[in-house]
């Protein structure tokens, strides 16, 4: 289980949800769902180029096709960098 009380039982979802929102009030930013919760930390797993199964038991899914293509959205910096790299590699080929 991800989430349990402190005895250890299973969490009931609405008190979940009630925590949840109640952290987001506390800490002064925009209201998020759990879902993009999930997502952002989806994305920021990507962004630290922390390896795709690391992130796949982080978020616990059973499948890599839900992580890789549902959850995780690429950065424009990374895009940026990814571009950057592939110029950088073309350009070696055309000094040999």
């Amino acid at each position: 289980m991800v989430f349990t009380t402190q005895l250890g039982t299973p969490i009931e979802p609405r008190n979940f949800f009630r925590a949840f929102v109640a952290r987001i009030s506390k800490s002064g930013i925009r209201r998020i769902s759990v879902h993009d919760a999930r997502r952002t930390c989806a994305s920021l797993l990507a962004d630290l180029d922390v390896h795709p199964r690391v992130a796949i038991q982080i978020l616990r899914h059973a499948d890599f096709k839900v992580t890789m293509e549902i959850y995780t959205q690429v950065s424009s910096k990374q895009t940026r960098d990814a571009l950057q790299r592939l110029s950088d590699s073309l350009d070696g080929l055309n000094d040999s």
